[in-house]
């Protein structure tokens, strides 16, 4: 009973990532003002790839986690993202379960451990796309499907199908082909 709660409040929490809204009301906009770059700034929050923060990094380590720099993450916090992987995933739930990139749950928080946006520079730059993975981001790429796929999805995938999708198959409007690429709000 435990585990199930644990299940879906991961893939609520996950699914709650494509849910948000926007507010297009330029009227508060008083005046530019200068940006001042002055004085001491301090990071506050990592997200290099959506939900991985949100739902693996325990509540009680959120600010350590978001002002450690990303080459430190992975010796601080892989073994905590194991154990809340094995606790959300039953994909990993016996030992040399791997997902479909062949990781094992160790491999793989060890890759996700560190919030970074890999970008590859000579090839493919896509969040999977069936054969490159993790390579960059492109704007259409289906990256709460992807994650949701790798964590719950198995070796092939097809293991936990309900909790593998978030059902969102495309933006509600066509992306520009131009700068700045975004569609125009409704």
């Amino acid at each position: 009973m435990k585990f199930n709660f644990i299940k879906y409040t991961a893939a609520l929490l996950m699914s709650s990532i494509v849910f948000i809204s926007c507010n297009n009301n330029d009227d508060d906009v008083v005046g530019v003002v200068a940006t001042d770059f002055s004085g001491t700034f301090m990071q506050k929050d990592q997200m290099g790839r959506p939900a991985v923060n949100t739902v693996f990094v325990s509540s009680d380590n959120k600010d350590e986690f978001n002002n450690t720099i990303p080459s430190e993450q992975n010796a601080k916090f892989q073994s905590m993202f194991e154990a809340n992987l094995k606790g959300l995933s039953p994909a990993y739930a016996n030992e040399g379960d791997t997902n479909a990139l062949g990781l094992d749950a160790a491999a793989f928080t060890g890759l996700l451990a560190t919030d970074v946006l890999n970008v590859s520079l000579d090839g493919t730059t896509t969040f999977y796309d069936g054969e490159n993975v993790l390579t960059g981001r492109a704007l259409a790429d289906d990256v709460i499907t992807v994650e949701l796929l790798l964590i719950f999805g198995g070796e092939d995938f097809m293991e936990n199908p309900t909790l593998s999708n978030d059902n969102v198959d495309a933006n509600d409007k066509d992306f520009l082909t131009s700068f700045p690429y975004l569609a125009s709000p409704w």
